[in-house]
């Protein structure tokens, strides 16, 4: 594709909707594009802005679009990716002046590949239909409802069945709050890792606009840009990029020195080497795979963070594992409605018809860890998702007992439906979507530790 004079930030954006389109994940399509570019600073965040805006939003980009198109059935893909670039800009974006975002769209269309007489058509059409989108497509945007289910998947860009299924989930008000915050950036959040020396080392390397949390003392917020991957604090590992969300699993585990804790889904290994770093390395911490380039990546990180976790390599439903141990972690593969936000073409990607097949293999999972830990032991079973299918259907469904998380976290986040376990929701608590569940084998329930959570 030639530039033609468009801005090299456009440019990246424009390629990674294309790579997107032909099957690429968005994250990894915009990391090589950028790389290549020579993107940095100011100029690679409004390229990952453009790209995962235009992609997330592409439902709802497209009817907008369409309404001021003759055919739009015909409409060729790369004019399309155009127009979807150009149509976020302008309806989401405060970044330019409307006339520079349709200068640079019409710089974009006539590099498209192809025949040299179709770039003028091209160029034209896409100068027409985004002056009228200039003009009057922030007003058709919000007269746009969200009251049903169907209204609020094209409002928010999303599949008919996720809207559905959020909506069955949880009451509408919260299933609107998760639609809107999946079109939002991600929570910045990082994980101080004790293992890797003091806190006031660690902090003295963060910008001064971040928060903590009360109820997760080693939580960090950052309120603005921090490239934490480019820093001495990621480099010694002294931190790692980690939602509050994700913390919430180690600290229900509640993992002691002198235990042996089983992580049966251990890639990419955040909450493996949570663990590891809340026993103070002090616990046997043995954590699965099932694919060898991520056994591999989870070995490396914890190397990095200076975490003592054993990988073990297999299906970790039938792989053999030696011994009792005491608790277990689970947290599954699974639709991941919860991280919409940050998986931008995840919400694309993912299949209905997939969830009873999820469904279970989660099972499957959470039975193993039941019998790996026996009655004596304890288990914690977590998803990145809000579906009950996948989260308290499985715990019935492996013939497990929920047992109440209590203290601060059980009154912050307790599911509003399934009594003991938690529930965070974008839009309503800042960071991403999870369920955890503090679970023993079927019988009676056993009290919990006081205070723990």
């Amino acid at each position: 594709m030639g530039t033609t004079g468009a801005a090299p930030e456009r440019v990246v954006a424009l390629r990674v909707l294309g790579r997107v389109r032909g099957g690429a994940y968005a994250d990894r399509a915009f990391a090589g594009e950028a790389r290549r570019a020579g993107l940095e600073g100011r100029a690679r965040a409004r390229a990952h802005r453009l790209a995962f805006g235009a992609v997330q939003r592409a439902r709802t980009l497209d009817w907008l679009e369409d309404r001021f198109l003759d055919r739009p059935a015909s409409l060729e893909e790369g004019v399309r990716d155009v127009l979807r670039l150009g149509a976020y800009e302008l309806a989401y974006s405060d970044g330019a002046a409307d006339a520079a975002v349709v200068d640079q769209a019409v710089r974009l269309a006539r590099g498209l590949p192809g025949a040299p007489r179709r770039a003028d058509a091209r160029a034209g059409l896409v100068n027409a239909v985004l002056r009228r989108m200039a003009a009057e497509g922030r007003p058709r945007l919000a007269s746009l409802p969200d009251g049903t289910a169907a209204e609020a998947a094209l409002a928010h860009s999303v599949p008919d069945w996720i809207a559905e299924r959020l909506f069955a989930a949880v009451a509408p008000d919260l299933a609107r709050g998760v639609l809107r915050a999946a079109n939002e950036p991600a929570e910045s959040a990082m994980r101080w890792n004790p293992l890797r020396g003091p806190r006031a080392t660690l902090e003295a390397e963060l910008p001064p606009e971040r928060h903590g949390d009360p109820l997760l003392p080693e939580a960090y917020v950052l309120d603005a840009p921090f490239a934490l991957e480019e820093s001495a604090a990621w480099a010694r590992g002294r931190a790692i990029a980690q939602s509050r969300a994700s913390m919430l699993p180690a600290r229900v585990l509640d993992p002691r020195p002198g235990e042996r804790i089983l992580d049966l889904c251990g890639a990419p290994g955040a909450k493996a080497t949570h663990i590891a770093a809340l026993t103070g390395n002090r616990a046997e911490v043995v954590s699965v795979e099932l694919r060898p380039a991520r056994a591999e990546a989870l070995r490396r990180l914890a190397r990095r963070l200076g975490a003592r976790v054993e990988v073990i390599e297999g299906d970790a439903r039938v792989v053999p594992l030696e011994g009792r141990f005491d608790a277990a972690l689970v947290d599954p593969p699974c639709t991941g409605l919860g991280v919409l936000a940050a998986r931008p073409d995840a919400r694309w990607r993912r299949r209905e018809a997939a969830v009873p097949a999820l469904a279970e293999l989660q099972r499957g999972l959470l039975e193993r860890a039941l019998a790996e830990v026996g009655p004596a032991g304890r288990v914690v079973y977590s998803t990145c998702t809000l579906l009950p299918e996948e989260n308290e259907g499985v715990v019935a469904a492996a013939g497990a007992r929920i047992e109440p998380i209590g203290g601060g976290l059980g009154a912050a986040y307790g599911h509003p439906a399934v009594p003991g376990a938690l529930l965070t929701l974008p839009g309503r608590d800042g960071t991403d979507g999870f369920f955890v569940a503090r679970v023993r084998p079927g019988g009676p329930a056993a009290a919990g530790p006081d205070g723990v959570g």
